[in-house]
C-alpha cells in the first residue's frame, strides 16, 4: 500500500491506496516514444528558433498534428498552429505548447546539444537553444493528440491543440488572441498546459490551487550622459556612474518599500554603455526584468523604477531634456489556476497515474508565464497550469553528495529527462482531457 502525499486535492481519493497499474495510454506513449517520438524530440532540440521566428518549428509541428487526422491552421499570430478534434457534442479543452528556444549556446555536453545561429527579431545573430524544455513541450502534446485520436470512444467534445510562439518573449499569446483564436475557433470552456521543471524529479507533477506564476514586465532603461575625457569626468556627465546608481537603488525598492513577507524581484540583465577605457560615454542602457505574485505590487515596482531612474538622474543634475527614459516593453500577469478545476484535475491526475504522481506546489521563484493572457478573467476561460520534473531523483542525491549542481531554466548547462518529461507530461494530460470530457 502506498499512502497519499499531503495534497488536499489528492487526498480526496482516499487515504491509502493500491499501486496502480500504468494505464494504456502511458504504455501507449511511452512505446511511441521508443518508435519515433525520441527522434522527434531529437530534432526539435537540434533545431531551435528563435520567439516569433519558429517557422521550421511550426511547419514540423503541423505535419505531425495533420498526421493524426486533426484540423490544422498554420500562421495564426505569426508562426502558431492550431489543430481541432471534433468529436461530437461536448466542452471545449484547447491545450497548449510552447516552441521557442532561446539565445544561449549550448553548453550541456549533450550529443545531441544545438549548433545552431539565428538571427533575432533585432537583426542580430544569436546561438539558439531550448534552455527551458520547449522541446519537450511540444513533442508532448503530438503524443498527447495521438492518445486522444486512438480513445474517441472514452471522450466527447472538442480539443483545441494550440501551439504557440513566443512565450520567451511573452509575445505569442497576445499574438494569438489577437489574431482570432478564441473567435476563428472554438473557444474553450478549460484551457491546460504544463511546463517542465528542471528542479523537480521526473515522475512528479505539481500544480497550485490559486498563483502558479508570477507577473514580468521587462523594461528599458535609456540613460542620457555628455560625453567627455575620461580624464576630465568634470566636463561631462558620466551615464555610467549614474546608470550604476539606478542599478543600486532599484533593490531599495525591494528591501525598503515592500513588507518583508511579500514578494517581488527587481533584476538588471544588462548594462551596456562606452566603447573605450578613457571616454566617458554619452549613453547607458539598462535592461530590467520586474517580478510580482499580484496586479497591486507589479504596479507599484514598474512605477517605482521609473520614478528611481528618473530621479536619479535629476540628483546628479541631467536637465529635463536628457533625463533617463523608462519604457516597459513586454509584460505579463500572474498565472492563477482556478481552483475548482485544479483540485477536480490533480485529483484525476493522481487517480490514472497514481497517488505519488502529483505532490504538493510548491513556489520556488518567481518564474513567469504568458499562458495567463489565455486565462485572464474577462475571458471567462479556467486554467490549469501544471509543472513536470524533468531531472531524475539520482542527479539530485548527486548534487547533495557534492557532485554537479541541476541547472537551472535559461542556463547554458540545462538539461532534463526527454523521455520521462515527455511520457509523464503527456499522460498527466491525457488524464485530464479524459476527465473533462468524459461522456
Amino acid at each position: 500500500m502506498r499512502c497519499l502525499l499531503p495534497v488536499v486535492t489528492v487526498a480526496l481519493l482516499g487515504l491509502c491506496a493500491p499501486a496502480l497499474a500504468e494505464p494504456d495510454y502511458q504504455t501507449a506513449i511511452r512505446a511511441d516514444y521508443q518508435k519515433d517520438l525520441g527522434a522527434l524530440w531529437d530534432w526539435f532540440h537540434r533545431n531551435p528558433e528563435l520567439s516569433m521566428l519558429e517557422t521550421k518549428t511550426a511547419a514540423r509541428m503541423a505535419k505531425e498534428l495533420r498526421a493524426t487526422g486533426a484540423e490544422v491552421t498554420e500562421k495564426v499570430g505569426g508562426t502558431g498552429v492550431v489543430a481541432v478534434i471534433r468529436n461530437g457534442p461536448g466542452p471545449v479543452v484547447m491545450l497548449r505548447a510552447d516552441m521557442d528556444g532561446l539565445p544561449v549556446k549550448e553548453a550541456s555536453g549533450l550529443a545531441n546539444a544545438s549548433t545552431a545561429k539565428q538571427v533575432g527579431m533585432d537583426g542580430v545573430e544569436y546561438p539558439v537553444m531550448h534552455a527551458c524544455g520547449h522541446d519537450t513541450h511540444i513533442t508532448a502534446m503530438v503524443a498527447t493528440v495521438r492518445q486522444l485520436q486512438r480513445l474517441k470512444s472514452q471522450w466527447k467534445g472538442t480539443v483545441v491543440v494550440v501551439i504557440q510562439p513566443g512565450e520567451e518573449r511573452v509575445m505569442g499569446a497576445k499574438a494569438m488572441l489577437k489574431d482570432g483564436l478564441y473567435t476563428r475557433f472554438p473557444k474553450p470552456d478549460y484551457a491546460l498546459a504544463f511546463h517542465v521543471n528542471s528542479q523537480m524529479p521526473t515522475g512528479k507533477v505539481s500544480a497550485s490551487e490559486n498563483i502558479q506564476y508570477s507577473s514580468s514586465d521587462s523594461i528599458n532603461i535609456h540613460v542620457h550622459g555628455v560625453g567627455a575625457h575620461g580624464a576630465s569626468p568634470h566636463q561631462g556627465k558620466d551615464p555610467v556612474y549614474i546608470g550604476s546608481q539606478i542599478v543600486i537603488a532599484l533593490q531599495g525598492l525591494i528591501s525598503r518599500e515592500r513588507p518583508p513577507l511579500s514578494p517581488g524581484v527587481i533584476t538588471v540583465g544588462a548594462f551596456h554603455a562606452g566603447s573605450k577605457h578613457n571616454i566617458i560615454s554619452d549613453a547607458a542602457e539598462l535592461q530590467v526584468t520586474v517580478r510580482a505574485n499580484d496586479e497591486v505590487t507589479r504596479a507599484q515596482l514598474v512605477d517605482g523604477v521609473k520614478r528611481v531612474a528618473v530621479n536619479m538622474g535629476r540628483v546628479n543634475g541631467l536637465p529635463d531634456d536628457k533625463l533617463p527614459e523608462v519604457d516597459v516593453v513586454e509584460g505579463t500577469p500572474t498565472t492563477i489556476n482556478n481552483a475548482e478545476l485544479a483540485r477536480r484535475l490533480n485529483g484525476a491526475i493522481a487517480a490514472a497515474l497514481g497517488p505519488d504522481t502529483v505532490i504538493p506546489f510548491q513556489q520556488m521563484g518567481m518564474g513567469a508565464e504568458d499562458f495567463a493572457y489565455f486565462v485572464q478573467p474577462d475571458l471567462k476561460v479556467p486554467g490549469y497550469y501544471f509543472a513536470v520534473g524533468g531531472t531524475p531523483q539520482a542527479a539530485f542525491d548527486a548534487a547533495k553528495a557534492g557532485g554537479p549542481a541541476v541547472a537551472s531554466h535559461h542556463s547554458a548547462l540545462f538539461k532534463i529527462d526527454p523521455e520521462a518529461t515527455i511520457v509523464t507530461g503527456a499522460s498527466a494530460m491525457t488524464a485530464a482531457v479524459l476527465d473533462l470530457l468524459k461522456p
